[in-house]
């Protein structure tokens, strides 16, 4: 008796990227994933577009810096077309996560591009087959992709529960962790539901549920207490939506 699932049907698999090696190794390396075809390839933005009008595929892997029309672009043009594929951006960049964060990609893969990393990637497309794509459901940032080691990593904004500024980048901490991002404090705080998070000084953004409570220092200065016991000052500019934030 013979109890294997019954395979899938193929992921058709769109590769845009304007190496030819680099096309070629995505080739290679797509070829050995199990239930994965490439079913065409394009090396610049436009090109892209047809490919992916002619061939529907299911998922595109699309580098982000082109000549001409680059990978951001490219996405946002399918973003506004019915039932668009899912991307993967694979890329020599990580300062384009931000922007990739907007426009619901599967994953951020960084070249060169590991065997296991580039599976992990399209696992996630495969898992993710039958979902109907809400491009704009959400109107506040859910996630983000922080590099650590030789890769980027999904976090859950959910578990941030502090941003620090360190000059053009913002220190993340999810629970005993930190990660550093390429992204200004005032960028990543135009993305943070107003609901969850606040600002308290030009340096920090918390978390509303891991504040304890306000401290009044004398001399119109005040501090937030966290839920460990540390404090942090409150900058005056923020003053008054904190305090709003505690009813007072």
């Amino acid at each position: 008796m013979d109890d294997k699932t019954p395979p899938q049907s193929s992921l058709r698999v769109a590769l845009v990227d304007d190496e030819p090696l680099a096309i070629e190794r995505l080739e290679t390396l797509c070829g050995r994933i199990a239930g994965v075809e490439v079913v065409g390839t394009a090396d610049h933005g436009e090109a892209a577009l047809d490919i992916i009008a002619s061939e529907t595929p299911d998922l595109v892997l699309l580098d982000l810096t082109m000549p001409g029309l680059g990978g951001i672009e490219v996405a946002k043009k399918l973003a506004r077309k019915p039932n668009p594929p899912a991307i993967i951006f694979v890329t020599a960049h990580e300062s384009f996560a931000v922007e990739a964060f907007d426009l619901d990609a599967v994953d951020y893969v960084l070249k060169p591009v590991a065997a296991e990393r580039l599976e992990r990637a399209i696992g996630r497309a495969l898992a993710k087959r039958g979902e109907t794509p809400e491009i704009g459901d959400e109107k506040w940032l859910q996630e983000l992709w922080v590099p650590h080691r030789s890769e980027l990593v999904r976090v859950s904004v959910s578990d941030v529960r502090r941003i620090d500024a360190e000059r053009d980048y913002v220190r993340l901490y999810v629970g005993d962790k930190t990660y550093l991002l390429l992204q200004t404090i005032a960028g990543l705080e135009e993305k943070l539901d107003p609901e969850s998070f606040i600002r308290i000084h030009r340096s920090t953004i918390l978390r509303k549920d891991h504040i304890a409570g306000l401290r009044h220092d004398g001399l119109g200065v005040w501090s937030v207490e966290l839920e460990d016991g540390e404090t942090l000052r409150i900058g005056r500019t923020f003053l008054p939506k904190v305090k709003a934030m505690a009813g007072r």
